[in-house]
């Protein structure tokens, strides 16, 4: 591989209170992860279940913290309905009917928790596991780009209330904030696996911001078109994707995290990031918006105690995977102990058209096996040469996760912001 990257000392940010913090990654004076977020959630006890959601929510409804929820079945919001959840409620989803909450296309989810008290979705098992139960279906009318601006979510669910996409931007869908989903994901035979949380052409007017998805069997954060503005979500040992975006979506992210795992692969796919515009192209009208990603601080890491050991066994692959005809802007993050960082699909031609529609600037890429590669091309002299220009600002490290982070190990309240009193980056071995 070729080397671009000489010894550069990462500079800080100095306010005037004195404290120092990183541009790269995610990012904050204090770590955003505290107080709500939980690492060890298979030992949360939680009370009995003293109410049943299940069949249809067809009017304005509320869940209150002073209940513990059990959810059964396939269980949808219909006709418009406002489903409000409470700071601190828990919803315990039934493991054995692999229990999912649908919010059909014009009816709205305010699930607000707090900090100090966030809302919870989790198994009904004793000892939870990935993909115990489905996972939460956020559906709207925002466009999506497959021919006749509409799709079903195909997970054996009633198909009456599973349509989504429109012409609506701007559509509102309602607020997901410091709210916990964890061992989601279940398989449905015939159709895959749920995904943790699944949004179908939801509009930019929706609110999703401190969301942890933790150990999902499917995708943590699934987007199929829609226009959408993403905020500090966790992607915490996933099975499969924990972000993948399709058919149109236009998201903006930002400092949002992914904790990957060695040992935790799927077969179908198992990436911080898949982005596409479609699966086959005649599923897609051209004229109309290919998914167009902007992410900004994020932090995607393997959180490995001995990556070089790991990549050696094979249980690593890459961070990312781009796909033809898709936009993406990535700004300032973080990429650490990955093989490699990028891959590019191998249908895309690198020529200065597509490479401009594939930006990655002021990148951090630490502990991987290589940068940005082609699909099935180990030759990778061209795009090393294009992002390793000084004008992207980009910068290359070998470093173990527990001196480029600031706590990563920590079980109880990891912090992945970088460690800036001790990363130096080097040149690129």
């Amino acid at each position: 591989m070729k080397n671009f990257a000489l010894t550069i000392v990462v500079s800080l940010l100095v306010y005037s209170n004195g404290t120092a913090q990183q541009e790269k990654g995610i990012i904050g004076f204090n770590s955003w992860l505290n107080n709500w977020t939980e690492f060890k959630p298979n030992k949360s006890e939680y009370n009995e279940p003293n109410q049943i959601i299940t069949g249809t929510i067809a009017v304005d409804s509320k869940l209150y913290k002073k209940n513990v929820y059990l959810l059964m079945g396939n269980v949808y919001v219909t006709n418009k309905a406002k489903l409000t959840i409470e700071p601190g409620t828990v919803i315990i989803a039934d493991a054995e009917s692999k229990a999912s909450l649908i919010i059909t296309k014009g009816a709205s989810i305010h699930a607000e928790g707090t900090e100090t008290d966030p809302i919870v979705f989790t198994s009904s098992r004793s000892i939870r596991k990935a993909g115990d139960w489905g996972g939460i279906l956020l559906l709207g009318d925002a466009p999506i780009n497959k021919f006749g601006n509409s799709a079903s979510a195909n997970f054996d669910l009633d198909a009456a209330f599973t349509t989504y996409g429109g012409s609506n931007s701007a559509s509102n869908s309602g607020i997901l904030r410091y709210v916990r989903i964890e061992f989601a994901g279940a398989k449905v035979k015939g159709f895959g696996n749920f995904n943790a949380l699944f949004l179908g052409g939801v509009g930019n007017q929706t609110s999703i911001e401190n969301v942890m998805v933790t150990s999902s069997g499917g995708d943590s954060f699934e987007v199929f078109g829609g226009d959408v503005v993403l905020n500090k979500l966790i992607s915490y040992k996933c099975s499969s994707n924990d972000f993948k975006f399709n058919y149109g979506a236009q998201v903006n992210i930002k400092n949002s995290l992914v904790i990957r795992a060695s040992y935790l692969q799927s077969s179908s796919g198992s990436r911080c990031f898949y982005a596409s515009s479609y699966d086959k192209k005649e599923e897609v009208d051209f004229s109309k918006k290919l998914t167009s990603i902007t992410a900004t601080n994020l932090t995607l890491v393997n959180n490995s105690q001995n990556i070089k050991l790991d990549m050696g066994q094979g249980l690593v692959r890459e961070a990312m995977f781009i796909a033809e005809n898709t936009n993406v802007d990535f700004k300032r993050t973080v990429i650490s102990g990955f093989n490699p960082a990028i891959i590019l699909d191998e249908k895309i031609t690198i020529n200065d058209d597509n490479l401009k529609k594939l930006k990655f600037q002021e990148m951090y890429f630490n502990a991987c096996k290589g940068n940005i590669f082609l699909e099935n091309n180990s030759n990778n002299e061209d795009l090393e040469s294009w992002y390793g220009n000084a004008s992207f600002f980009n910068v290359y490290s070998q470093g173990e996760n527990i001196e480029t982070f600031i706590d990563p190990f920590n079980d109880k309240r990891p912090d992945f912001r970088l460690n800036i009193g001790k990363i130096t980056a080097s040149k690129n071995d």
